[in-house]
């Protein structure tokens, strides 16, 4: 019997076009994918901030931050990673229904997943912002001291990290600052929504 066999869909009375009327902007989620110490979250918080300021809703994911919650129960194996991004897919997904801008901050090594989070939002409402700091700058950086440590599984140490093939933005936190990383995404996010 499939599990979902019992399970149906109930339809609401509120379209996704009436809910983002309600905050004159429509809904999209913004992607950060990069190894641990790139910038991922420096930026995203930065952002949220440039959006918020700016009249937008907009709401940041954390990767460490939901790993403290809803995704505290999963570890580091392939398929534990695979159910993590899977998971705040899902959510980023009813976020983004809601017409609210979603900034997701994941390592999320595996191309695979990157495209289910991709499909799960809808093609036209994701943006993919890899955040492309190299393996030996994120060593140095180090924020969280993770790389120092003896971490089974770390990404970019003994867990692969496939790179974006086609993202919709690369951010070099290398030669750009945090907060000129956030303006061109806000600039891109601002080109797609809108603000009536």
């Amino acid at each position: 019997m499939d599990k979902n066999e019992n399970i149906v869909w109930h339809p609401n009375k509120v379209t996704q076009d009436e809910r983002q009327k309600v905050l004159g902007q429509r809904g999209l989620v913004v992607w950060f994918t990069g190894l641990s110490g790139s910038g991922k979250s420096t930026i995203a918080v930065e952002l949220e901030k440039m959006l918020t300021d700016a009249g937008y809703a907009a709401y940041l994911l954390d990767g460490d931050n939901i790993r403290h919650g809803i995704n505290s129960d999963l570890g580091f194996t392939d398929e534990d990673r695979n159910e993590n991004i899977r998971r705040i897919s899902e959510i980023a997904a009813l976020f983004r229904d809601a017409g609210i801008i979603t900034l997701v901050s994941f390592i999320s090594p595996f191309r695979k997943m990157r495209e289910f989070a991709r499909e799960r939002a809808g093609k036209e409402n994701f943006i993919e912002a890899w955040v492309s700091t190299d393996l030996e700058t994120c060593r140095k950086r180090d924020p969280k001291g993770l790389y120092k440590k003896q971490i089974q599984n770390f990404t970019g140490k003994d867990s692969a990290y496939e790179e974006p093939q086609h993202p919709d933005i690369i951010l070099d936190t290398v030669n750009t600052t945090p907060g000129e990383c956030a303006e061109i995404v806000y600039r891109e996010i601002a080109e797609r929504v809108g603000k009536s």
